[in-house]
C-alpha cells in the first residue's frame, strides 16, 4: 500500500467534452487517463500514465502508447500479453460479486503490478478486507468509483485507503474535484500569535458546543472568532478537568454569533452548524482537515469576551463560555483556561485576508466592529 493517492480519470465515456475534459485533467496533474481505444491515448505528454483498459473479452490489435493495461481474465492472457509487449505494464481487472470473485480480488491485490477493482454493491467491507489482505503488497490497488463521494470513501477506508481512484470523466471539473477529494487535508493555514488586550464578564448569552464525528488532538481545535478577519484556536476538550470527564470530539466554541472556518474555504456562524455540516479542525502548526459535525448544544451560559491583537495591530474577539473549563491554544502547545487569561498573556489565532459575503471571501469594503 502506497501513502500517495492515484487519481486515474475515465475518458471512455467523455463523449464530445473529452478534448476539454482532458485539458483539465492533464492541467490538474491527474496521474492517468484511461481509454479503451488506444488512439484516445495518442499525443498525451510523458506526464500522465497511459491506461488502455480495452472492453472485457476484447484484446486489442496493438497497444499504441500506453503504458499500462488493465485486461480481465486469467493469468495466463496477462502473461502472453507481457511477453509480447515487454515495455508494458499489465494490470488485472476484478468485478467483485460475490465470494468466490472477492478471493480473486484478493489474489490479484497481493500479485498482480496493477489491481483494478469494480464493487457491484454499495458496501464498502469487501474493499477493506482487500485491502486488509494486500497490506504488504507492492502492487497498487486502484479502486473504481462513480462519484468524488464515492472516492472520498475509498480513499479513507480502513484509513489507510485504496492506493488509487479510477472515476468517470463526464464532464469538466471532475478532474479538479478528484484530485481535492484524494488529497484528503484541507493543507496549511498560518497562526500567529496575538496579546490578550482585555478580558470583560459580559453577562448571559447563547453559546454553542460543537460536537464532531471524529476525536480531535491535544492540539488541536476550531478557529473562532466575533469577527471575519480575526479568529482565535479553541482547543477540544481532550485534556482533563477535575469534574467532568473528557470528551475528545467536542470544542466549546463560543457564543452563537461568532464565525468560525468551514469547508470550501466558508466561514460559517456556530448557530448555522447542524448534524452533517463540516467544519475545519486545525492544530497548533496550522495542520487543518475537514471533519463532520455530529451536533451543535447551544445553551444559555454566562459568556466572557477576550480581546486580543496581532503584532501588526489587526484587532481579535472571541465569546467564550464564561467558565474555568473552557480553553484556548496558546504559542508552545499551550492549554489556556478563558477565565484565567489576563492582558499581556498570548495566544494562537489566524487571520484571514478575506471580507465575506454569506461565508464566501470576497473582495469589498466591510467594516466590523
Amino acid at each position: 500500500m502506497s501513502s500517495e493517492k492515484l487519481c486515474w480519470l475515465d475518458i471512455r465515456s467523455a463523449g464530445k467534452a473529452r478534448q476539454a475534459i482532458v485539458e483539465e485533467a492533464l492541467h490538474q496533474r491527474i496521474d492517468g487517463i484511461v481509454a479503451a481505444d488506444p488512439a484516445d491515448l495518442e499525443g498525451l505528454p510523458p506526464t500522465v500514465t497511459k491506461v488502455l483498459m480495452p472492453p472485457a473479452g476484447k484484446q486489442p490489435a496493438s497497444y499504441g502508447s500506453a503504458g499500462v493495461v488493465i485486461l480481465a481474465g486469467d493469468a495466463s492472457a496477462r502473461a502472453r500479453a507481457a511477453e509480447a509487449a515487454p515495455d508494458v505494464e499489465f494490470g488485472r481487472l476484478v468485478e467483485i460479486t460475490d465470494a468466490e470473485s472477492l478471493d480473486a480480488a484478493i489474489e490479484a491485490a497481493r500479485t498482480e503490478r496493477w489491481s483494478v477493482l469494480e464493487f457491484r454493491d454499495p458496501t464498502k467491507i469487501p474493499l477493506e478486507i482487500v485491502i486488509a489482505a494486500a497490506a504488504d503488497a507492492e502492487g497498487a490497488i486502484i479502486t473504481m468509483a462513480k462519484n468524488t463521494e464515492e472516492a472520498a470513501v475509498i480513499f479513507g477506508c480502513l484509513q489507510l485507503g485504496s492506493d488509487g481512484v479510477l472515476m468517470p470523466g463526464r464532464s469538466v471539473g471532475d478532474a479538479t474535484a478528484l484530485k481535492a477529494t484524494a488529497a484528503g487535508g484541507t493543507g496549511e493555514l498560518l497562526l500567529v500569535e496575538l496579546e490578550v488586550t482585555a478580558v470583560a464578564h459580559i453577562g448571559m448569552g447563547e453559546r454553542a458546543c460543537v460536537d464532531t464525528c471524529s476525536y480531535l488532538g491535544k492540539d488541536e481545535g476550531i478557529l473562532v472568532g466575533s469577527h471575519s478577519k480575526g479568529m482565535i484556536l479553541c482547543v477540544s476538550e481532550t485534556h482533563p478537568l477535575p469534574y467532568m470527564p473528557t470528551r475528545p470530539f467536542r470544542v466549546n466554541a463560543g457564543a452563537i454569533h461568532s464565525y468560525t472556518l468551514a469547508d470550501e474555504g466558508r466561514t460559517r456562524y456556530l448557530s448555522e452548524l447542524r448534524a452533517g455540516s463540516k467544519v475545519m479542525a486545525v492544530d497548533t502548526k496550522g495542520r487543518t482537515r475537514t471533519v463532520a459535525v455530529g451536533r451543535v448544544k447551544i445553551e444559555t451560559r454566562p459568556l466572557i469576551s477576550i480581546d486580543a491583537v496581532a503584532a501588526g495591530g489587526q484587532e481579535v474577539n472571541l465569546i467564550l463560555q464564561d467558565d474555568w473549563h473552557v480553553r484556548v491554544l496558546g504559542p508552545g502547545d499551550a492549554v489556556l483556561n478563558s477565565t484565567e487569561l489576563r492582558p499581556g498573556d498570548r495566544v494562537l489565532g489566524h487571520l484571514p485576508t478575506a471580507d465575506r459575503h454569506v461565508g464566501y471571501p470576497i473582495d469589498e469594503f466591510c467594516h466590523e466592529q
